[in-house]
């Protein structure tokens, strides 16, 4: 089994080290004896912050964390 450990420490918006990390935690997820966990520390808390207002032209980070705590695999 393979194991991923994500550290996210950005704001969400800003900067892309969110999103894609994210995006790549979510692909990783699908995977067969594939583990995930991602981890929110300092300004990355704010990722999982509930009724964001994403600015035009990002992706919706709530929504990415949802999915993903949704399967267990989010901690701050």
């Amino acid at each position: 089994m393979e194991s991923y450990l994500f550290i996210i420490n950005n704001a969400p918006y800003g900067d892309e080290r969110p999103y894609n990390a994210l995006r790549l935690a979510m692909n990783l997820a699908k995977r067969e004896d594939t583990q995930v966990k991602v981890f929110l520390s300092a300004d990355g808390v704010v990722c999982a912050r509930k009724g964001q207002k994403t600015p035009e032209g990002y992706y919706n980070i709530e929504r990415m964390i949802r999915l993903l705590a949704a399967r267990g695999k989010v901690a701050t």
